[in-house]
């Protein structure tokens, strides 16, 4: 089991998985909106030995498409794949699982976890979209469309946002332990929750690149609080 994070720090350390690049506007962003939901940002990279038991919760970022191995397809040509980072964050979904941190899943890394939790996913959404486009945004574009009876919505607000589109998969088959709880015009999914109380929350869009907005800044204060309150039932 994970060591819980000490009471006494103000702020609840959450492990933020991504890319090595030395400048990563991803992770930047990531990292501001934690703090501003009153959290600190540990980056984890590939080999840099980050020790997963000092923290309260995790993000699993946004990046390259996943490997098709990993849900039984067949790669494309021309993909880009980063099996050594498929292999890390399997590795932190892994860890947060078994020791029920609180886990935030941001477009790629909402798609990881639910193939890892043995969800599959669409390779390609180009014959998919017909009311939705397959041009990517970092502003908000997109209508999505959120189940009313789920958490996300009670978290955001809202039943009805507007969000980026930076992807060109999605999930197609659900993990068992999870729901589907927000989908676009082509009924595409959009987020997906654990389907019992567990602290487990995916999106398919960017919230970091719009935490300007209210709705999209509360699923970083979300994961905040889940993470302190993980905190303080190990105290």
């Amino acid at each position: 089991m994970a060591q819980r994070a000490r009471k006494n720090s103000r702020r609840p350390a959450i492990g933020v998985t991504g890319n090595s690049k030395r400048f990563s506007p991803s992770w930047l962003c990531i990292r501001i909106s934690l703090w501003l939901s009153g959290a600190r940002a540990i980056r984890i990279k590939i080999g840099d030995g980050t020790d997963l038991n000092g923290l309260a919760g995790m993000v699993i970022s946004g990046g390259d498409d996943i490997h098709p191995a990993l849900y039984g397809e067949e790669p494309q040509i021309g993909g880009r794949y980063d099996r050594e980072r498929d292999t890390m964050e399997t590795t932190c979904i892994d860890f947060a699982l078994r020791n029920d941190l609180p886990l935030l899943g941001i477009c790629r890394g909402h798609q990881l976890i639910n193939t890892v939790m043995g969800g599959s996913l669409h390779i390609s959404l180009k014959t998919l979209r017909i009311q939705t486009s397959n041009a990517w945004s970092l502003l908000p574009k997109k209508k999505v469309s959120i189940e009313k009876t789920g958490r996300l919505a009670t978290i955001v607000g809202k039943t009805c946002i507007v969000v980026n589109s930076l992807h060109s998969q999605a999930i197609a088959e659900v993990a068992d332990r999870l729901s589907a709880v927000a989908f676009d015009d082509d009924h595409i999914i959009q987020a997906i929750e654990a389907a019992d109380d567990h602290a487990i929350l995916g999106v398919q869009w960017h919230p970091e690149y719009l935490c300007f907005l209210p709705t999209q800044l509360r699923l970083f204060r979300w994961l905040t609080a889940q993470a302190k309150n993980w905190e303080n039932q190990g105290a």
